[in-house]
């Protein structure tokens, strides 16, 4: 196989792979807390749709970004409330969650352009590549993996974060100690009800993360069921991973 063909299939599999990295992430942090969270589908189109709408109004990327990241974080608050505090069945409550997300999103996704125009065909802010100086210039690796745009890089810090912290710090310890065993957490002094509601917002946070880069970088512009599936693909990368 052509060299040059490696390197855009490597290239275009990390970029599509970012998003469900984000939302795998997510996930992660929030079934060690000891929460199961089935609606990353509907957090991550929410994030999507509501990333690419305040990026499109305000042309700021970040606005966009930070959007997602602020609508995914209240929609895994909604289902923290659910399953944490009225105890819930926390896979009635996801699967709501994913349906609730779908829905709304393909309704907003018709009201929120200019006007009060549909969403799908408007062209807003994009993600654009960036080279990072001397990697890029790597042979092979180089081009496809440090020719990325912001948010990639981004998910390359996380990953060895994230691990980090839940393996070698306090509080990931703690968070494990929730997860795998409430009544030793709770012995210990940890607040496992404070603990829970914490890591499912900061998962839900991370997925919507994972939508707006769909949004803004990946396939820039909206469409319903931009993510196609792609949540519970994360959801069974989870599995694979061993959380």
């Amino acid at each position: 196989m052509d060299l040059d063909l490696l390197v855009s299939i490597l290239a275009v599999t990390i970029t599509a792979g970012t998003s469900l990295v984000f939302a795998s992430l997510g996930e992660i942090l929030t079934e060690r807390s000891g929460i199961l969270n089935l609606g990353l589908e509907g957090i991550m189109i929410m994030g999507a749709v509501s990333a690419f709408a305040a990026a499109f109004h305000t042309e700021s990327l970040l606005a966009g970004v930070l959007t997602g990241i602020a609508v995914g974080g209240l929609l895994a608050a909604i289902h923290a409330f659910l399953t944490i505090s009225l105890r819930a069945d926390q896979v009635v409550s996801g699967l709501a969650l994913t349906l609730f997300g779908g829905g709304l999103s393909s309704f907003l996704g018709q009201n929120l352009g200019p006007g009060g125009k549909p969403l799908v065909g408007q062209v807003g802010p994009k993600f654009a590549k960036v080279a990072l100086p001397l990697l890029s210039e790597i042979p092979f690796l180089g081009s496809s993996i440090f020719r990325q745009d912001p948010l990639v890089y981004l998910m390359y810090i996380l990953v060895p974060l994230a691990a980090y912290y839940i393996y070698k710090t306090r509080p990931g310890l703690h968070l494990r100690a929730v997860g795998e065993s409430p009544a030793t957490a709770d012995a210990m002094g940890v607040n496992v009800a404070r603990t829970r509601y914490l890591y499912t917002i900061v998962g839900g946070m991370l997925m919507g993360l994972g939508g707006a880069h769909l949004s803004l970088a990946y396939t820039p512009g909206w469409t319903e069921n931009l993510t196609g599936g792609r949540g519970w693909i994360a959801v069974a990368l989870v599995i694979f991973a061993t959380w």
